[in-house]
């Protein structure tokens, strides 16, 4: 519920107009399309321990304000707008401390959507405690600036750095308000790069620390950096404290992380430069800079780091060190630094007269070593995947929810189920538990394997390989296309034992993938299928 709990309030505040449903709060009004109250007068004087009266129900229907529960006492304002900073512009906000609560208001529905949404899969913590997050019945905040000054002095300098990065005048903000150490996003810089460093691997090092929403790679100077948001900034600090000066491969490639002033990333596209992992959406932009150019105007201003923001020049590596990284990615990992969180899945909303442990196990297997699956019994269109760590379930999640299998549009949250239980010895579960512990078809079992190298969001576009000599591009167009699906384009590498081959969408790649990943094509040639970055 939406809800804040009716209590006494003391006798320095007079409220104006009472109804049935008592309206809210500390010196403010909260604009309800049915509102008949005109003012609440509050005379106190802001102190956040003072007890309100008021509820606020919660109706289900989308609004631009957020009610968000169980924050941490000490939480700040600057760590409550972080949370909403990614989705879109924050145009008010109301902590209620006394009673670990906040309303925050977001300048478009379709923004507060987004972050509900994305919220519901990924559970946002803020200093380490999980927090709760849903739309409020009001459709507009309506602060009284003189008693709610401190949270508006923050909104306005976050604000400014976010889009200008120019410092207000007459605002009374204290310093540590907005220090870069409160900043969700990190600066990465890469010394002694002997071998490439790809967005996915800094995605998988930088998730053992928390959600990770956005990356940016650029290179400057012949030196290859990045830029890192979190969903909080709490998690920016536990990964600078445990990363910063750790080599991710033997001897080289030293991380040096600080803070940015950047309180917000804005990605236009997801390619292999750049990532927005709430926005699976975006187009891959080929050619096009992966940098906003107000971020990168900004950010020159700010530390002189990007001279030119259309200048993001690709990494010119040879292919026998692209190969040396490619071997060294299976080592990727620091000392002492687990791959944390819940390594079950949830799916729902499956097609469940078609789905089956084994089309999940090829399809999640994409993106980790994939354990158990289990179709619910009493519930067919869920089932519950269990990876072999939570950086591959993270991964999992962020590539394949909102993605179409057998024509529904699947949904992955992490599970509160910490392992999928295999059913009781002799009891018969008609085949919906399956245990692929052993399986042959791992694909990140192999230390140093090159798939490490090779995670993809699902494109159109698939990448073969193991191909038979006596396999033509007749043999495999047929094959993909008796998948349901049409064939757009096809090209064989060099050595026809490799191929990239284009369907008409996603989802018919999806499901040609599903079917023919592991398909016998004769002389002990199983065909390996994955999705690819390229477009042919």
């Amino acid at each position: 519920m939406d809800r804040l709990h009716k209590s006494s309030i003391v006798t320095d505040v007079a409220v104006g107009v009472k109804r049935g449903s008592d309206e809210l709060l500390s010196g403010s009004v909260l604009n309800s399309p049915n509102s008949n109250m005109s003012s609440i007068v509050v005379t106190a004087n802001g102190n956040d321990n003072k007890k309100f009266k008021g509820e606020d129900k919660m109706d289900g229907a989308p609004s631009r304000v957020l009610h968000i529960r169980k924050l941490p006492g000490e939480v700040t304002e600057t760590e409550v707008i972080a949370l909403g900073l990614p989705f879109g512009k924050v145009t008010n906000i109301l902590m209620l401390k006394g009673k670990n609560q906040a309303f925050l208001e977001l300048a478009t529905e379709e923004a507060a959507i987004t972050m509900v949404n994305y919220y519901s899969a990924v559970t946002p913590h803020l200093r380490n405690q999980p927090i709760y997050i849903q739309y409020s019945n009001h459709k507009e905040l309506k602060t009284d600036n003189t008693l709610n000054q401190r949270a508006q002095a923050v909104l306005q300098a976050v604000t400014a750095v976010q889009t200008t990065n120019t410092p207000i005048s007459g605002t009374t903000v204290s310093e540590s308000a907005v220090t870069p150490a409160q900043s969700p996003v990190l600066r990465i810089i890469i010394d002694n790069m002997y071998y490439p460093v790809t967005l996915d691997v800094l995605h998988q090092i930088f998730s053992k620390f928390g959600a990770v929403l956005k990356i940016i790679t650029f290179t400057k100077n012949n030196q290859f950096q990045a830029l890192l948001q979190y969903g909080d900034p709490v998690n920016a600090q536990q990964a600078k404290l445990a990363l910063d000066g750790q080599n991710i491969y033997n001897a080289c490639c030293t991380l040096r992380i600080d803070f940015s002033k950047l309180v917000n990333l804005n990605v236009k596209y997801n390619n292999d430069k750049s990532r927005d992992y709430t926005r699976p959406d975006l187009p891959s932009g080929d050619g096009q800079p992966a940098l906003d150019p107000a971020i990168a105007a900004a950010f020159a201003k700010e530390t002189s780091l990007l001279a030119v923001p259309g200048a993001l020049s690709p990494l010119g590596i040879p292919n026998a060190a692209a190969a040396a990284a490619a071997a060294a990615a299976g080592r990727v990992g620091m000392p002492g630094v687990s791959a944390s969180g819940n390594t079950v899945l949830l799916v729902s909303n499956l097609n469940e007269e078609m789905v089956t442990p084994q089309s999940l196990f090829t399809l999640f297997g994409v993106y980790g070593d994939v354990q158990r699956v289990k179709i619910l019994y009493n519930k067919k269109d869920s089932a519950l995947i269990q990876m072999a760590d939570g950086n591959q379930s993270q991964l999992a999640m962020s590539h394949l929810n909102g993605q179409k299998m057998y024509g529904k549009i699947i949904r992955v949250t992490l599970s509160k189920h910490q392992t999928v239980q295999l059913p009781r010895e002799g009891l018969d579960d008609q085949g919906l538990t399956k245990d692929f512990g052993n399986s042959p078809l791992h694909r990140f079992k192999k230390p140093g394997s090159k798939n490490f190298q090779n995670i993809f969001p699902p494109s159109a576009t698939l990448h073969l390989s193991n191909i038979p000599p006596s396999v033509s591009e007749d043999d495999l167009r047929m094959l993909f296309a008796n998948t349901g699906g049409t064939v757009k384009a096809f090209k064989f590498f060099q050595d026809h034992k490799m191929a990239l081959l284009q369907m008409s969408t996603v989802e018919e790649a999806i499901q040609a993938l599903i079917d023919l990943h592991n398909y016998n094509l004769g002389e002990n040639h199983h065909l390996r299928v994955s999705f690819s970055k390229s477009t042919i």
